[in-house]
């Protein structure tokens, strides 16, 4: 059973195939990949961006998607996943699961017998990730043309990206505070695609020295979902990764700014940062339905 549980469960090929997929999709091209099925999303985690796309994107596939948050899932302490998987299984077509541990999912996984997506989970967001290539595509048209700076907290959304660029061949640097890198089997990993695909991968600690040569750069929130007593020590550990004009400024004069939402004004990035000219963010959160839209029909048809 084929599934998306982490980036590189897609082949660079796949990637290729699933963006040229997207961008053909955005453009008017119709699907019925999804006709007459169902898409089942268990959500431990709350969702805008992550909810919305795939409903709609389901139903631009002809198909159905089901929602059940939090209270109603429980895997692993109201219901161990293996059992939730198997009744999915029995009444879906594609699960879409976001939860906190990855082993979680694999769990859930391992007894599925219908395609398993992941919609994030503490090490990864490999649809965020996916939706990040296709906007960058659509403004460099060649990956390997990207230098993308990734600014902040070494987390599921740096991981994915990390996996991401370095299966397209585009380049990626990423600056954090000493303890807050990207878990190291990841860059580890991330640095076995790039000697294949021609990509780099840079680590850093100074973000004004990180942006110096970026296309793109990219942040997220410092403090993630079930951190929140963490909040006041990461703002001052964090202080001097905040992307504001002036940091921009020192990138390259083409420089786009990404972020995947929701974002913080005033922590991360500066109040009025989300409306600036070289803000591409709203672009990132509506091409998260139309990567989906192309991942969902890859699954259904593969399976």
């Amino acid at each position: 059973m084929r599934h998306f549980l982490s980036f590189v469960d897609l082949s660079p090929n796949e990637l290729e195939s699933v963006l040229d997929r997207a961008a053909s999709l955005k453009a008017g091209a119709t699907s019925d990949a999804m006709l007459n099925r169902i898409a089942v999303m268990l959500f431990e985690k709350p969702s805008l961006r992550t909810k919305l796309s795939f409903t709609v994107a389901a139903r631009k596939l002809g198909g159905e998607a089901i929602y059940f948050g939090g209270q109603e899932v429980g895997l692993g302490y109201r219901e161990p996943a293996e059992d939730v998987a198997r009744v999915v299984s029995r009444m879906a077509d594609v699960a879409i699961v976001r939860t906190f541990a990855q082993a979680t999912l694999e769990d859930f996984a391992s007894c599925a017998t219908i395609p398993v997506v992941n919609a994030l989970t503490d090490n990864e967001h490999p649809c965020q990730a996916l939706a990040d290539l296709l906007t960058i595509k659509e403004i460099v048209g060649n990956l390997k043309a990207a230098r993308v700076v990734y600014l902040g907290d070494g987390n599921n959304v740096a991981s994915s990206l990390a996996l991401a660029l370095a299966s397209s061949g585009a380049h990626y640097s990423v600056a954090s505070p000493d303890g807050y890198d990207i878990p190291r089997s990841v860059i580890t990993l991330a640095e076995q695609l790039a000697l294949k695909t021609g990509s780099t991968i840079n680590e850093y600690r100074d973000a004004k020295e990180a942006v110096q040569d970026a296309n793109f750069v990219y942040t997220d929130v410092w403090t993630s979902m079930g951190q929140e007593d963490e909040s006041t020590k990461r703002k001052a550990i964090f202080a001097d990764y905040a992307v504001t004009p002036a940091l921009l400024d020192l990138a390259r004069k083409d420089v786009r700014f990404m972020h995947d939402l929701p974002a913080h004004p005033g922590e991360e990035i500066t109040p009025g940062l989300l409306d600036d000219p070289r803000s591409i963010v709203f672009d990132q959160a509506e091409n998260r339905l139309w990567a989906q839209a192309a991942l969902l029909e890859l699954l259904v048809d593969r399976n």
